[in-house]
């Protein structure tokens, strides 16, 4: 065993989830130089979360077929997967996508407000709501008229996404971190009392034979799916025609996958969305808090279809307190909870180089649903299990203070040239796709997909026969 400076907060994350036994003699962590320009410890936190992933999945394999092996990674491939939408390639060409509006913007008294429009109705809806076109110099200016606040708590009365930029001390006066604060990183509960539901036997991968009904969007849910995928699960991405995409994020994230559409406003939508969760091993929710509920898939629907299921919920800002059914992504919780105005020296606030709110806890809602198939194994009873980025939020500034900052991290990230050596190029439905390829080895193997990404809708909304 070698964990390096990972070892704590990994020791931390398994307190937080009750796995004391954890075969930590299994996993080598391999100590790199630092790649991401940023001085939050962000390689031994991705290596622990990455760690916990790879000991979920050999303990699984142990439960199968008996074998014990070995995880292996290293921190530069960890904290490179911290970023991993910035390494995407389609046809030699940078994919990763940004609306110009999106960003940061000065308001009255000096303060700063993040404004979120990287989907073109969030856009438009915070244009209509500082009642100015969709240009650069108007859109400053309007901003610079009203406070932060009034225009974070229009947008969200408006159903938007802005963000008031806060210091660390100012969100920890809100009583919404206090809510926050009191819950665990991983929340997973045993409900239920169905009997033990034994892990399939034999199978070439750890998840071979399982499936995973992935309900989400953007970064932070899909990933946990395509998470999944890697070490053999079935994964089935299910999205609405009528919801807008980013194009590169659905390449990223759908490595692995099935992805088919159902639209819950429709009989035929939600007979088919039945007929898949009562046979999932796994169902994540990762939209806003209420909306899969409010149409009859909420985790007490879903655990009378199948007894034995997994619930995985991920949302922004928690499933407690008065902000559970806020809108929101990695930047806007950075912007929130003080991590954008850390180390900006005088300038304005600046997000991290990477994402770590959003592929943390991807990776974190992996690991929270191997460790409920464990659980399921051994114990019975139905295993839910909650997430959220703003928890993740706080998992990261209480490991800085743990750890303290980088200190020997670089001016800026690698390009592509410096990382060429982790790519991988595949043909794809979108073409030529190339890739960071997945961190994680088991005695020796590295975790791999056995599909390629392909369009939203692709794939008939059922199971695939085996």
């Amino acid at each position: 065993m070698s964990l390096g400076a990972a070892e704590g907060p990994l020791r931390d994350l398994l307190d937080a989830v009750g796995w004391p036994d954890a075969p930590l003699e299994r996993l080598t962590i391999e100590e790199r130089p630092r790649v991401l320009a940023t001085s939050w410890p962000v390689a031994p936190l991705a290596a622990a979360v990455l760690g916990a992933v790879g000991l979920a999945a050999s303990r699984i394999r142990e439960l199968r077929i008996g074998a014990r092996p070995h995880v292996r990674l290293d921190t530069r491939e960890a904290e490179l997967a911290m970023a991993s939408s910035s390494y995407l390639l389609v046809d030699g060409k940078p994919a990763k996508f940004r609306d110009p509006f999106t960003g940061f913007y000065e308001a009255a008294g000096g303060e700063w407000v993040y404004l979120h429009g990287n989907f073109p109705h969030l856009r438009d809806g915070l244009l209509a709501l500082l009642g100015v076109a969709n240009d650069a110099d108007a859109v400053r200016a309007a901003v610079a008229e009203r406070g932060a606040g009034d225009i974070e708590a229009e947008a969200i009365r408006r159903g938007l996404c802005a963000a008031r930029v806060r210091e660390r001390a100012g969100w920890r006066r809100e009583p919404q971190a206090a809510a926050i604060a009191a819950q665990p990183l991983v929340h997973l509960e045993r409900s239920g009392t169905a009997a033990a539901m034994p892990l399939p036997t034999g199978g070439e991968r750890p998840l071979s034979g399982l499936r995973m009904l992935d309900l989400s969007r953007v970064i932070a849910g899909p990933m946990a799916g395509r998470t999944m995928a890697e070490h053999g699960a079935t994964v089935m991405r299910i999205a609405s025609p009528r919801l807008p995409s980013i194009p590169s994020l659905v390449i990223d994230t759908g490595f692995g996958k099935h992805a088919a559409f159902a639209e819950l406003e429709t009989d035929e939508g939600r007979v088919a969305l039945r007929a898949l969760a009562g046979d999932a091993d796994i169902v994540l929710d990762a939209y806003r808090p209420g909306s899969l509920p409010g149409r009859g898939f909420g985790p007490d629907d879903l655990g009378r279809l199948n007894p034995h299921g997994v619930h995985l919920s991920l949302s922004a800002f928690s499933l407690q307190g008065l902000w559970q059914e806020r809108r929101g992504y990695d930047s806007l919780v950075q912007a929130t909870t003080g991590m954008a105005m850390e180390g900006r020296e005088g300038r304005g606030p600046a997000l991290l180089p990477c994402q770590p709110l959003d592929y943390l806890t991807g990776y974190l809602a992996a690991f929270a649903a191997m460790l409920a198939l464990i659980r399921r194994h051994e114990d019975g009873g139905r295993w839910q299990a909650t997430l959220s980025l703003a928890a993740t939020a706080h998992w990261m500034w209480r490991m800085r203070d743990m750890l303290g900052d980088e200190t020997a991290h670089p001016p800026a990230n690698p390009d592509f040239a410096a990382v060429a050596d982790l790519l991988d190029t595949h043909e794809t439905a979108f073409g030529r796709v190339t890739v960071l390829r997945p961190a994680l080895r088991l005695d020796g193997v590295r975790a791999a997909w056995s599909r390629m990404p392909v369009p939203l809708g692709s794939d008939p909304a059922r199971w695939p026969r085996s």
